[in-house]
Formats: structure tokens, C-alpha cells, sequence
């Protein structure tokens, strides 16, 4: 039977049409379990202690309630996770990946909006650069650009991170196609003859109608920044430096390993992508969306 088919039995059977919703969300808890899955084994892998973290595959097994060893349950890891520099490690995550998402939001913005909306020369030039620029693996860059910021001074520098990442080429020709169908020319003429200058109405008018796109661009470059695990380790030599990502690899010993404090450090790195995700996905669904021409 079709689809189309089952939808308009559906519609005329009341039972069909509740027998199809329970059907559809059965299915969908199916995939929510397989989804949720690994992370509840990350939550309960971070509560036990060294001598019971192989003895069952969430909880530990034991004589107590529900076959529970509750002894071997402890928060213990996640006060460790102090001792061992977490909590500076944590704040140089979300400083690196805050400052780059936001400043590389702007820098992406103006210049795809510069691109799209703006006649001077060598505009096509410029759009070809941009999108030969995609072609370069990143992996190619990491000897320039080592070489450059000895050259400058910036290594061993948050900021050494923070400068390469501000103007992507991937930003810059999202937002380019963005301004091509969000920004109406005529809004912008009939702003500028009421002596409205660039910076206002690029802050004034075009950023607004980019939001759908400068959220989900924010919330790319976000979670890029907060993963990346190689530019840290090239430019950054002091520990105390270190972002979240580098510091959980760390916390593998070279002969042993407390894994139930590398699942809490670890569930520690997860846990604010996964907020700032729920806090903002509505604005990267429109985001991905935004480019989308009804047929």
C-alpha cells in the first residue's frame, strides 16, 4: 500500500488514523532509544568508581535495589575534575568558542552581505577567491599558518586561535546567499536616503533578516571551535591554556586509566553543546532552511 494511500485510509478511519500516530511514535522512541543510548551510558559510566566501572554496563551489579551495587555509585569524579584542571580548562572552551563564533558571525555577515549587495570592482574576482578557497583541504593550512603566527608572535596565544577562524570562506558565501535572497536593495536605498550610514544599517537592518543564518552559523562555529582538538595542540603550548578538548585526552594515564573520571570529564565537554543546542535549535533549523526555493 502507498503512501498516499495509507494517509487517505487514515483520514477516514478515526482507529486507522490513532493506529498510524501510535505506529509513527513507536518507531520514533525506537530511534530516541538508540540516540539516547550512548549518552545514558556516558552519565552512568561517570558515577562509578575504579574497582566497579567493569562491573556492569551502566550501573554496577550487586546485591542492592534493582540488582544496583549502590556503594560503587559516587559523584567523586566530578569533584575530582577540579584537582585535575578542569575548571580552567572549561573556561578557555568557552572563551575560545564564544569569542570565535560571535566575531566570526560578524566578519562572515558583513562580507557576504559586502559580496551580494555592494557593485565595485572585482566583486566577481573576489566571489571566485571565496569559492576557490573552498576547494583547500584545512588540513594543507596548518604549515602556513604555524609559520605566519610564529612570524606575528601569536603562538602560545588565545588569540592565535581566534584570527584564523574570524573570516571563513564557508561563512562568507553562506551569508553572500543568504543577503542575495533576505536583503531587498530597495530597503537599503530607501535607508540610505534617510542618512542612515553602512555600520547602522548593516547592524540596523541586514543583521536582523540574516538571524535565521547567523544562528545556525553561530552554532556551526561554536561546536567546531569547542571540538577542535589539533589547532589547540599546534599552537598552544602552556597547559594552562589548553581547552576542554585537549585537556579530557589528557586525562589518559600511560599505563592506567581512571575511566570513570575520563566519562565525567568527558560528559563535562558534552553537556553545554547539548544545552546550547536545545536553547537554539529552532534558530539553526531556520538557518539550514533559509537557502530553501519552493517548487
Amino acid at each position: 500500500m502507498s503512501q498516499h494511500r495509507v494517509a487517505a485510509v487514515a483520514a477516514g478511519n478515526p482507529l486507522a488514523r490513532r493506529a498510524l500516530t501510535a505506529g509513527t511514535y513507536a518507531v520514533l522512541a525506537v530511534f530516541a532509544g538508540l540516540t539516547l543510548t550512548p549518552f545514558l551510558y556516558l552519565l552512568t559510566s561517570a558515577l562509578k568508581t575504579r574497582e566497579t566501572f567493569f562491573r556492569g554496563v551502566f550501573l554496577p551489579r550487586g546485591k542492592g535495589f534493582l540488582g544496583v551495587d549502590w556503594d560503587g555509585v559516587t559523584l567523586d569524579n566530578f569533584a575530582r575534575l577540579a584537582d585535575v584542571g578542569m575548571g580552567r580548562a572549561l573556561a578557555n572552551s568557552v572563551f575560545l568558542a564564544s569569542a570565535t563564533a560571535l566575531l566570526a558571525t560578524l566578519c562572515c555577515a558583513a562580507g557576504g552581505y559586502a559580496l551580494a549587495c555592494f557593485e565595485f570592482r572585482g566583486r566577481r574576482w573576489a566571489t571566485g577567491l571565496v569559492l576557490a578557497a573552498l576547494l583547500i583541504p584545512a588540513p594543507l593550512l596548518l604549515a602556513p599558518g604555524y609559520q605566519w603566527l610564529f612570524r606575528l608572535g601569536l603562538l602560545d596565544t588565545h588569540a592565535g586561535l581566534i584570527l584564523p577562524a574570524l573570516a571563513p570562506a564557508f561563512g562568507v558565501f553562506l551569508f553572500r546567499q543568504a543577503a542575495l535572497q533576505s536583503v531587498p536593495r530597495e530597503m537599503l536605498q530607501a535607508a540610505r536616503l534617510d542618512g542612515c550610514g553602512e555600520v547602522g544599517l548593516f547592524f540596523t537592518f541586514v543583521l536582523p533578516m540574516l538571524r535565521p543564518m547567523a544562528g545556525a552559523f553561530l552554532m556551526i562555529t561554536f561546536l567546531a571551535t569547542w571540538n577542535n582538538f589539533i589547532g589547540p595542540q599546534i599552537v598552544l603550548q602552556s597547559p594552562d591554556k589548553q581547552p576542554l578538548s585537549v585537556a579530557v585526552a589528557q586525562l589518559r594515564g600511560l599505563y592506567a586509566t581512571d575511566f570513570g573520571l575520563l566519562m565525567a570529564g568527558t560528559l563535562l565537554s558534552v553537556a553545554p553543546v547539548a544545552a546550547l543546542f536545545l536553547l537554539m535549535q529552532r534558530e539553526f533549523l531556520s538557518g539550514l532552511t533559509s537557502g530553501a526555493v519552493k517548487g
